[in-house]
C-alpha cells in the first residue's frame, strides 16, 4: 500500500495506523516502513497524520454490560425508513466485488455530508430506530453497518455530517459511530471518547474517490 487520497494515517507513539478507505485496508507501519510513508506523504496527496493520544490502559480488554437494556420501540414513521435504510446498507455490503466493499458503506454514510448537521435528539432517535430494525434482520450488523444505516436514515430527514470512523490504543481498535452536531457520540459507552477521529465531517480534506 502507498500513500494516496483515499489513505488516513494515525500516528501512534511509536507507529501509526493506516486506513485505506477505498479498499478498507488497515496496516500498521514501525521504524523504517513508517520513516519511509512519512516522507512519501507530502507529495501523495493523503490529508496530513492524526496524531492518536494515549488511551487510558484497559489491559486489552473494555468492561461492557452482559445484558442489553430495553429499546423502545421508535415512532412509526422512523420505523419503515430506518428498515430501508438498513437493507440498502446490508445490500450494498454483499452485492458488489469485495474489494471496493468499504468504500460503498463510506458512500452511504457520507451521503449527507453536504446537510446541515444532526441534533442530539435527531442523531438519537436515528441510532436508536436502525437497533430497533436490526432486530428484524438475520444479518449481522456491527458498528460500521449501523453507523452508516443511522447516517443514511438522517440523510433522508435533511440531517447529515453525522457518521465518524476513529482509531484508538491499547489495544490498536477502529470503530464507527454517529456523532451529534457539538461532535459528541450519541447512544455510545463513555469509552468512544477515547477514539480519535480519522474520517468524517469535520476531516473532509480529501474525498474519497
Amino acid at each position: 500500500m502507498k500513500p494516496d487520497p483515499d489513505t488516513r494515517t494515525a500516528l501512534l507513539d511509536h507507529a501509526a495506523v493506516v486506513v485505506n478507505y477505498r479498499t478498507g485496508t488497515t496496516v500498521v507501519l514501525t521504524g523504517d516502513t513508517l520513516a519511509l510513508w512519512l516522507a512519501a506523504l507530502p507529495a501523495s496527496g493523503a490529508p496530513a497524520p492524526v496524531t492518536v493520544p494515549d488511551s487510558d490502559p484497559s489491559w486489552g480488554t473494555v468492561e461492557t454490560p452482559v445484558r442489553l437494556e430495553p429499546l423502545d420501540a421508535p415512532p412509526w414513521r422512523w420505523r419503515l425508513p430506518a428498515l430501508a435504510c438498513l437493507l440498502a446498507t446490508l445490500l450494498s455490503r454483499e452485492i458488489g466485488p469485495a474489494s471496493t466493499r468499504f468504500v460503498r458503506l463510506l458512500r452511504l454514510a457520507e451521503a449527507g455530508r453536504a446537510l446541515p448537521a444532526a441534533d442530539s435528539a435527531s442523531a438519537r432517535l436515528a441510532v436508536r430506530s436502525v437497533r430497533w430494525g436490526a432486530r428484524w434482520i438475520p444479518a449481522r450488523v456491527a458498528c460500521l453497518e449501523e453507523s452508516t444505516a443511522a447516517s443514511l436514515l438522517l440523510a433522508l430527514t435533511g440531517r447529515g455530517r453525522a457518521w465518524r470512523h476513529g482509531v484508538a490504543t491499547d489495544p490498536v481498535r477502529l470503530h464507527a459511530w454517529i456523532c451529534d452536531n457539538l461532535g459528541q457520540p450519541v447512544e455510545e459507552p463513555s469509552h468512544t471518547g477515547q477514539y480519535t477521529v480519522l474520517n468524517g465531517s469535520d476531516r473532509l480534506g480529501a474525498k474519497i474517490r
